[in-house]
């Protein structure tokens, strides 16, 4: 298939291979989805494969930008719609209610795992807290405040070990405030029986949790992560086409959206740019794609490579190609606000956040900014999940047949012209009120946090 009338190459649906529509000469640019996705390497006649033989990424480094808007596109508000969520004390929604254990430093990992199967609680380990030096270690507390802050938690735990970083002390100062009822604090250096002390805790949040029932509330108090892994040809042609029209429709009833994976916007920023809402929104968005290549030469890195052997078995040549397929999961509305890493969502509409396309580092980083729920489409299947529900959708249906156990939502009919939307959002909705995703009924609930600094 021919995505766009200006593409040179098409798309083979079965295997998501590019090949010529006519002959490409030699340093022509090859295009996709109406944009450039590099550079070809040599004379390519038409009918041949297009791929890392004879392509090569037109990417260099940091460019100028200039603010030239687009025509905001206008819809027609959907009626207002409503769910059964838990609303907290400070107004906050939540989807789940369920324990959270919060560990402030990665030494306690394992009793934070006892903890949870003796309790019932979730639990997130990860190995940070300590040995870690300025904004290193801010990184990490301002990612854990947002897990402590998450309304899908009724409650939750706050695990420390006594001597850390990222004491318990430190870690207040930076959480601010708290609800004391559903917030508890433990060092377990500070008891004989840390198991037996966890487990009152979590017997008390349990019980001050329970009394919180489900209200109806409006879909616009609701926050949706979206995000693409183990990408394939046809990524950005059946899975993230479709969340895309789902952000549109969601961001219309008043919702909001987070598109992260800074380096997968690289080569189709411009594209994003076009659609920020004011120049200071324009602004932070050069902001956002230039500093994320700084942090790639700052390390000797070169900035386009597309580091994933799966992608590129899939049928995914170029950084540029992955990124004019990737930014698609943001659809056609205004992008309202960019936000850096470590923050949470302050507007409705689509936000941009800062951070890495590392999957299980990015589900962190959406659940830490406020998602409810992430969208998680894939081409080539994973079992990962958040500490929030992981919305897997295959973007094939050899894929959604196989891995029955992983993938949520199939969105292979849309090659065969089957608008999903309306499909997709019942879905979502129905996640939001309570339905499990196969992430959460698997186990797979993991966090992994940035890193880029200094370790004592």
């Amino acid at each position: 298939m021919r995505i766009d009338p200006k593409d040179t190459v098409r798309v083979c649906v079965q295997t998501g291979a590019k090949y010529a529509i006519r002959p490409i000469k030699k340093g022509e640019a090859v295009i996709k989805y109406g944009q450039p996705i590099g550079y070809a390497l040599c004379d390519i006649a038409e009918g041949a494969l297009v791929h890392t033989h004879n392509l090569r990424t037109g990417l260099s480094g940091k460019l100028e930008y200039r603010y030239a808007p687009t025509e905001a596109v206008r819809r027609t508000a959907p009626a207002p719609r409503t769910f059964p969520g838990y609303v907290r004390k400070n107004g906050a929604v939540g989807i789940r209610n369920d324990i959270w254990i919060v560990n402030t430093v990665g030494c306690i990992n394992k009793v934070a795992e006892a903890l949870a199967k003796k309790t019932g609680a979730k639990c997130f380990p990860h190995p940070y807290g300590c040995s870690q030096l300025g904004d290193d270690q801010m990184i990490t507390m301002k990612i854990l405040k947002g897990l402590v802050e998450h309304p899908n938690a009724g409650g939750v735990l706050v695990l420390g070990l006594g001597c850390e970083n990222n004491n318990i002390g430190v870690f207040k100062e930076v959480l601010g405030s708290w609800d004391d009822e559903r917030v508890k604090f433990l060092n377990t250096q500070d008891v004989e029986d840390e198991l037996e002390a966890g487990a009152a805790l979590i017997e008390e949040l349990r019980r001050s949790a329970e009394k919180t029932e489900r209200t109806p509330v409006p879909v616009s108090k609701l926050c949706i992560g979206l995000k693409c892994g183990g990408s394939d040809g046809l990524s950005g042609i059946t899975a993230n086409p479709l969340v895309g029209r789902f952000s549109d429709a969601f961001i219309d009833m008043g919702g909001s959206c987070l598109l992260t994976e800074v380096p997968e916007m690289f080569g189709a920023e411009h594209l994003l740019m076009a659609r920020c809402e004011s120049e200071a929104v324009f602004e932070k968005t050069v902001s956002l794609i230039n500093d994320f290549k700084d942090y790639f030469t700052r390390h000797e890195q070169v900035i386009y490579e597309n580091p994933s052997p799966g992608n590129k078995a899939g049928g995914i040549t170029t950084l540029e190609e992955k990124s004019l397929g990737c930014i698609q999961k943001g659809g056609s509305a205004p992008v309202v606000d960019v936000l850096d890493y470590g923050d949470r969502v302050q507007r409705p509409g689509l936000s941009l956040l800062n951070g890495p396309g590392n999957d299980m580092v990015a589900i962190t980083n959406l659940t830490a900014a406020g998602a409810h729920i992430i969208l998680f489409t894939t081409g080539r299947g994973t079992p990962l999940g958040g500490p929030v529900p992981t919305v897997k959708i295959s973007t094939n249906r050899a894929l959604a047949e196989k891995k029955k156990n992983w993938i949520d939502f199939d969105a292979s009919p849309v090659l065969d012209g089957h608008d999903l939307t309306q499909a997709l959002l019942d879905y979502v909705l129905s996640v939001a009120e309570g339905e499990q995703t196969k992430n959460e009924r698997n186990g797979c609930e993991e966090i992994a946090i940035f890193k880029d600094g200094v370790t004592l």
